[in-house]
């Protein structure tokens, strides 16, 4: 038997789709590579949750914004993955600065941290894997 790839992000949309239909809230899986979290709300307020940003150094003025799950890239929540946002732009640690699309399915990318979002690293419309590095944000003193 042949491990399941969970950078695919077909076999991703297919456990979402299946989360749906049965009513279950959402599956978490962690492996040694990453960790995979879905989280399915009836309430319209699904999300995956974000990869872990290192704690800030005092020689870190930055943080780079990860991608949780494999997917493709957008940088606004549209039916089409390559609007930008002008940038740099300030943030909350609240704010929606992206999202990951698996077929049908928009997941937020929440900034983690407030300060000024400086860079995007990937290209909107792009496949990503877990951990690819999406946004950089510098952060306030």
């Amino acid at each position: 038997m042949s491990a399941i790839d969970f950078s695919d992000p077909a076999t991703i949309a297919f456990l979402t789709e299946a989360l749906t239909e049965a009513g279950v809230d959402g599956l978490e899986i962690s492996r040694p590579g990453g960790q995979l979290r879905i989280v399915v709300n009836g309430q319209g307020d699904g999300r995956i949750s974000s990869a872990e940003t290192p704690p800030r150094t005092a020689a870190s003025a930055s943080s780079v914004v990860k991608a949780p799950m494999a997917g493709h890239f957008c940088v606004e929540h549209a039916t089409r993955c390559d609007s930008e946002k002008s940038l740099p732009r300030s943030i909350c640690e609240a704010d929606v600065v992206g999202f990951i699309r698996v077929g049908q399915v928009m997941l937020p990318l929440r900034a983690g941290r407030s300060g000024l979002l400086t860079r995007l690293l990937a290209e909107p419309g792009a496949l990503v894997g877990f951990g690819d590095p999406l946004f950089e944000i510098e952060l306030h003193p």
